[in-house]
């Protein structure tokens, strides 16, 4: 499993010319570090001078936070399983009507496992953005940095998870499947730059 290696090890296999792990995985990386960097914001505040008035929803915050660095982070190797699943599908016998059935087949489900997996990073992506959001002004001003940095992170997260959609959408026949995914984009996409803006804003005026 790629979570379990080190970073080292991890950098490497990334770097090779293997073409799994890629920018899905990343991308889910990505939003596991900004979650994990929004719990460590919560409990970096809960306690703290300033911060006694939001103690409930900094402490109702921190297990929303590990979830979803958790999740994100296991969406590491879901991701990468879901490129294999389009690789195994090419690789399957086509010398029959029947076997070229199956495998049409067997590609157009791996390609739509390939487009759920980064949708699925993209939105808890978003919720990690809502959870930065949710802290402005809430959280102890010295990990103000690092809110920003959460922020950041999971918009670097979303905006590779939809790349990694859109890069496969095409190679999918269901045009319903297509135009569904394609909206949903759009709405994850608003979402988090609105979130991710109103972050940006609050921590560079209050840095």
């Amino acid at each position: 499993m790629l979570t379990t290696m080190s970073l080292e090890e991890f950098g490497a296999v990334l770097a090779s010319d293997a073409p799994a792990p890629g920018g899905g995985s990343v991308a889910a990386l990505s939003g596991a570090v900004g979650a994990g960097l929004i719990a460590m914001v919560c409990r970096l505040s809960i306690g703290k001078k300033g911060c006694e008035a939001f103690t409930e929803e900094l402490t109702k915050t921190v297990p929303k936070a590990d979830a979803l660095a958790a999740g994100l982070l296991r969406r590491v190797d879901l991701d990468t399983e879901a490129f294999n699943s389009v690789m195994a599908a090419f690789k399957l016998p086509k010398q029959t009507d029947e076997e070229k059935a199956k495998r049409t087949a067997a590609i157009q489900d791996g390609y739509k496992e390939a487009v759920q997996s980064p949708i699925a990073i993209a939105s808890e992506c978003v919720a990690v953005l809502e959870l930065s959001r949710n802290l402005l002004g809430k959280s102890n001003p010295n990990a103000l940095s690092d809110l920003g940095v959460a922020s950041q992170q999971a918009y670097a997260g979303l905006e590779g998870a939809i790349m990694n959609v859109k890069i496969n959408l095409p190679s999918i026949k269901d045009e319903n499947f297509k135009s569904e995914i394609s909206t949903e984009l759009v709405q994850l996409l608003k979402q988090g730059r609105e979130a991710k803006e109103q972050v940006y804003q609050f921590v560079s005026d209050n840095l």
